[in-house]
């Protein structure tokens, strides 16, 4: 029996699975891909399996193997639906899995998140959180014309040692920390007893109880309420993949998880330390951050089988597939030594990155998970209250009552 406390278990979904050629695998249903029905289906299986929660991909551009520009590719996986959307249509028919949809901040306003995410709370039933990322990206830029970053298309955001992608993107990272401080500020612009709904004296709300929060700062001048009432959790979970100093940050000031990339227990261990070091300069000692490691997985009854399938779909897409997240060929059992190794640096838990849809998420969901619960790793079921409260985080004052 582990002496380590329950691992958290997250999802990472975007369209049939993360290798480009997962959808010309013969389970896989490209057909499906734009429908609710197919995203009712992954919901439902990460929720019989007990998962936290479930990530949903997104971004203002079409896919593009190119950071910076379209590839023009016609054999992957190109189109996708709004991620919030999905999550407010699917998250009804699933029990206790929480659904964080991935939102651009950069080019989208705090107001209308702020609501999105409250009402994604309301009909989950307080399992509702937000992933927020930025962009750099040219293409994005292009579709809203009011700002441009001086990015050349072909130029890799990732490449940090430039002096002029380090400012860029630390700017990013400060707007999007004041992004999340306006939507936390909105989603306590209601107090939690607002709403009187009085037939017999005619009032419904009590106005002293909504409050404008007059944020002004560097990008936004924002001054509420909000028209949705605070949320169920009273803050949903926030959350951010960090890959740098920048990264965290904003996590260190804004998230209550973070989604990182190492490639071995011993830089998870460093992620962890600088993560916490960004929390204690932003203040927030007293608010835990949970850090979950990526891995994406490919996953069969033997090793040989993992790499061989994973070799033959590199053949497919004709090139050798590679992810800013360790990549993972193995069997669940493996995988379960590896997750349980790693836990060890500090990390409470792991973010999977299924490379097939159905096969690998199965493979986590049907065989991994079980052999986790068999090793009191997993719980075995969900807990009553909110996602926050699963993370054991509890429901923050609201801090404009008196």
């Amino acid at each position: 029996m582990s002496s380590l406390p329950p691992l958290h278990l997250a999802l990472a979904l975007d369209g049939a699975g993360w290798h480009p050629a997962a959808w010309r695998e013969p389970d896989a249903r490209p057909d499906a891909l734009l429908t609710a029905g197919y995203w009712a289906d992954l919901g439902r299986e990460a929720d019989r399996a007990v998962v936290d929660l479930v990530t949903v991909e997104d971004g203002l551009a079409l896919q593009s193997d190119r950071y910076g520009a379209p590839d023009g590719r016609t054999d992957r996986v190109r189109g996708r639906l709004d991620a919030v959307p999905i999550a407010a249509r699917v998250a009804p028919l699933t029990g206790g899995l929480g659904w964080v949809p991935s939102v651009t901040v950069t080019h989208t306003e705090p107001f209308h998140i702020s609501k999105a995410i409250a009402t994604l709370d309301y009909v989950s039933g307080g399992r509702a959180g937000v992933r927020v990322q930025v962009s750099g990206r040219a293409q994005e830029n292009a579709h809203f014309g009011r700002r441009q970053l001086g990015l050349p298309a072909d130029l890799d955001f990732r490449s940090r040692p430039d002096p002029a992608v380090v400012s860029i993107l630390s700017d990013l990272m400060d707007e999007a920390a004041d992004y999340v401080e306006v939507v936390r500020r909105l989603w306590d612009s209601w107090e939690d007893d607002a709403e009187i709904r009085d037939v017999a004296t005619g009032r419904f709300i009590d106005r002293d109880k909504l409050h404008y929060i007059d944020f002004q700062g560097r990008w936004f001048s924002v001054k509420g309420p909000s028209i949705t009432p605070r949320p169920p959790q009273g803050q949903p979970l926030v959350a951010a993949l960090a890959h740098g100093p920048a990264a965290y940050r904003l996590v260190g000031r804004s998230t209550d998880l973070a989604f990182v990339t190492p490639s071995d227990a011993g830089e998870a261990a460093r992620i962890v330390e600088d993560i916490q070091a960004a929390r204690h300069a932003a203040g927030r000692d007293s608010e835990p951050i949970h850090v979950l490691a990526d891995l994406v997985v490919f996953l069969d009854d033997t090793e040989a089988a993992a790499e061989a399938r994973k070799e033959r779909l590199d053949e497919v897409a004709g090139e050798t597939f590679s992810s800013d997240a360790p990549v993972f060929a193995g069997t669940p059992a493996e995988l379960a030594d590896l997750l349980v190794e790693w836990q060890h640096a500090g990390l409470s838990g792991f973010r999977l990155r299924p490379a097939t849809i159905p096969h690998d998420l199965h493979a986590v969901t049907r065989d991994l998970i079980p052999i986790l619960q068999r090793r009191a790793s997993f719980p075995q079921a969900y807990g009553h209250g909110s996602l926050r409260e699963r993370f054991g985080l509890p429901r923050p004052a609201n801090r404009y009552a008196a």
